[in-house]
């Protein structure tokens, strides 16, 4: 690839990881190497035994494991996280299913390069038990949002949002799976379209 910067992805993620994989494979059909000069280049987890981490490796893909209960304050975790992030100078930083609480520090560090996927039309529905709420709040559709993170929760600028009907009867775990499905197709999409821009908005080398 000629003519732009490279521009490094580092995920992550605290179990089986299936949105991350889901945007590795986008990069891999898509040729996001070649078209944005984008790879993903680390999946980093808070826990060692997390499966997305051996789909990760699988796919020549770096993977760090940094254990949130080694460190006796928050502050200190992510520190440790970040030290691990910068060594590849990310251009952006994906939150896929990444199960701790970051602090206002690690957002600001990453500002405007930190993004994340919400199981809900935001901002309907911030934090958890998105699916149980939409539906006893009688809703007739539900749906998936990629943001950027800011230091308020669930919040920041939307880069894009997928629909889903919630059904007759649905339950709250099969609205989940639905949401889930559409979560797989809007991620990649969504981190493409901040590339794509990326790429536009930098002056022909």
């Amino acid at each position: 690839m000629t003519g732009r910067a490279d521009r490094p992805l580092v995920i992550l993620i605290s179990g089986t990881g299936s949105n991350m994989a889901a945007i590795v494979r986008a990069a891999q059909a898509q040729r996001w190497q070649a078209r944005y000069g984008a790879r993903v280049s680390l999946v980093l987890s808070n826990r060692p035994d997390a499966a997305g981490l051996v789909f990760a490796r699988e796919q020549g893909i770096e993977t760090v494991a940094v254990r949130h209960q080694d460190f006796d304050r928050r502050e200190d975790f992510d520190a440790a996280l970040a030290e691990r992030i910068d060594a590849h100078r990310p251009a952006l930083v994906v939150l896929a299913g990444f199960m701790r609480i970051l602090t206002p520090g690690f957002v600001q560090r990453y500002a405007g390069r930190l993004v994340n996927i919400h199981p809900s039309l935001l901002p309907a529905f911030p934090g958890l038990d998105t699916h149980r709420r939409a539906i006893e709040a009688g809703c007739t559709v539900a749906g998936a949002t990629v943001h950027q993170v800011t230091t308020e929760l669930d919040h920041g600028p939307i880069l894009g949002q997928a629909v889903v009907p919630v059904l007759p009867g649905d339950t709250p775990q099969a609205l989940a799976q639905r949401v889930l499905s559409q979560e797989h197709r809007l991620y990649p999409r969504a981190i493409a379209g901040w590339l794509a821009a990326q790429v536009a908005a930098r002056p022909a080398e």
